[in-house]
């Protein structure tokens, strides 16, 4: 057990949680059930929506606050009591969506509950197939008026989306904030989420430990992605993980084993168990 103790741990999902299958290792499971039982809480930070998490915290038995849309919503999983939300501003969603018809590009939307799309695609197939989020195929003229807007989304696979990514985040850089994520299951495939400014998971890392009480001195967190350094730099101890790019670890108090050698768990039981 480390010499001071933390009352909260915060786990980023994809290339730290769950691994290129996209399951959680019986070591991992094993490792969280221990740090449950010291009385110490568990919050998953995620750029996935609530839909797509779903199973995993049922399968750790999580009863708390998460956060996801990459810090855009911290709320509980039936997203019956918010925490935290900072959803995209409407009139952006117009033009974005406008830029988006303009330039043949294919753009998610997602609010609490729902994925929107306006027609099926690679990326639509695999929200489907690998995160179990059914999409909500609809006319996204108007969609700023009937929905609030939490995230939006692209999907980077060939040179061709790469630049049309390019193109609406040099459009609309002052207006929106842009990052990348990647899955083990997946790579060399950039998921871009799209955010209101200033959203970051360090910023909802914040709203959370004020709501339960706590200092951020009081908070583990780790990650490997470029959207985790918010979190890593926030945490009074944050971890990145082997297969972390090396712009995450150099932010992070430690850096630990990678995906495929259970990374987490073995950051869990030097410094929590």
């Amino acid at each position: 057990m480390a010499d001071k103790p933390y009352r909260l741990l915060v786990i980023d999902i994809d290339g730290t949680l769950v691994d290129k299958n996209g399951t959680i290792t019986l070591e991992n499971r094993e490792a969280l059930a221990r740090v449950s039982g010291l009385g110490i809480m568990i919050s998953l930070s995620t750029g996935r929506a609530i839909r797509a998490c779903l199973s995993l915290i049922s399968q750790l038995e999580l009863d708390g606050y998460h956060i996801f849309f990459d810090g855009a919503l911290v709320s509980t999983p039936d997203h019956d009591k918010e925490v935290f939300a900072n959803p995209l501003c409407r009139e952006t969603v117009k033009q974005a969506v406008e830029f988006a018809h303009e330039n043949d590009i294919n753009l998610d939307l997602y609010s609490a509950s729902h994925y929107f799309i306006e027609r099926e695609s690679w990326s639509s197939d695999i929200h489907n197939k690998f995160f179990g989020i059914e999409p909500t195929i609809t006319e996204f003229n108007g969609i700023w008026d009937r929905e609030r807007i939490i995230k939006g989304g692209m999907v980077a696979t060939s040179p061709q989306e790469t630049a049309q990514v390019r193109a609406i985040r040099t459009r609309f850089n002052s207006s929106l904030h842009f990052s990348r994520v990647r899955t083990p299951s997946y790579p060399g495939v950039d998921f871009i989420n799209i955010v209101a400014p200033g959203v970051s998971k360090g910023k909802a890392l914040e709203a959370l430990a004020g709501y339960l009480g706590i200092s951020l001195s009081e908070v583990m967190a780790i990650g490997d992605g470029e959207n985790d350094i918010p979190l890593i730099a926030s945490a009074g101890l944050g971890i990145a993980m082997g297969n972390a790019p090396d712009e995450v670890k150099a932010i992070a108090d430690g850096i630990t084993l990678d995906i495929e050698h259970n990374g987490l768990a073995a950051a869990v039981g030097e410094f929590l168990l």
